[in-house]
């Protein structure tokens, strides 16, 4: 038998015909986003999405954090999750029969639009649009990989989508699934404390942001530009756009090329 799912953050008493506990394992929050996440290794989370503002967000229920342990869907006394791959080859891949039936007792608990999303090296690259749609969602299911990947059957029977946050290979997917839920969760309404912070950081309008300085005016000999001195705030607004066209023809040529049209 499964073992329950294990709850990350405040737990709210709300109207039900149902008795419910407080010191269950699994209690939701009414109109939250959610996620869950089925993994090998739930210990890791909440991580370091359990400090500083995604962590408060989480204490306040602001959104709400949920793993699936792989190990209790395991097949036979030894709890196996994986098997040689079919046709040869290295390593193991994780088996359908314990992943399928993880994921759904994941979505039993989906509701509206809610992406079942697997972090692959092979995935489509992780974005900021694809975090702000992420947020617009009522929740998201996250499946964790380990060894050689999942069963394709798999997803093709959820419809799962593959994300990457880059091109390179971890040996496991909660590391990067925390890299999306930190993106993701800092844009939920009342996660930041200020909302216009969000507005020019970088990628939020497909360039990358102005550099920022601060206190004190001289450091090291070098000194803070005389513009963001001056108070004029149609100059500062004028060098921030300059600045952050600069850096990104510099460093990211494909964001400037998609954002421009021009190499």
């Amino acid at each position: 038998m499964a073992q329950a799912p294990k709850s990350h953050g405040r737990k709210t008493i709300r109207a039900t015909r149902t008795p419910s506990s407080l010191i269950g394992t699994d209690e939701e929050l009414s109109g939250v986003w959610q996620a869950r996440i089925v993994t090998l290794f739930p210990d890791t989370f909440p991580g370091v999405l359990g400090l500083s503002l995604t962590g408060k967000a989480l204490q306040d229920g602001r959104w709400q954090l949920h793993t699936h342990d792989l190990r209790s869907f395991g097949v036979g006394k030894h709890r196996n999750v994986d098997d040689t791959p079919a046709g040869g080859g290295a390593g193991m891949v994780m088996r359908a029969d314990v992943v399928g039936p993880a994921i759904e007792a994941a979505q039993r608990f989906a509701r509206g639009r809610w992406p079942i999303l697997y972090m692959s090296p092979r995935g489509r690259p992780f974005t900021q649009e694809m975090a702000k749609d992420l947020a617009r969602c009522d929740g998201v299911t996250v499946l964790c990989g380990r060894f050689e990947g999942v069963d394709e059957r798999v997803l093709e029977h959820f419809g799962v989508t593959e994300v990457s946050i880059g091109d390179y290979v971890l040996t496991g997917g909660e590391i990067a699934a925390q890299t999306v839920l930190d993106a993701t969760v800092r844009l939920l309404p009342g996660v930041l404390g200020n909302v216009e912070s969000t507005v020019e950081e970088s990628h939020s309008n497909g360039l990358l942001e102005h550099p920022q300085f601060t206190r004190p005016a001289l450091w090291e000999g070098h000194a803070i530009p005389d513009v963001l001195m001056s108070g004029n705030h149609a100059e500062i607004a004028k060098w921030r756009e300059a600045e952050s066209h600069r850096l990104t023809q510099k460093r990211r040529p494909d964001l400037w090329a998609a954002k421009t049209g021009k190499d």
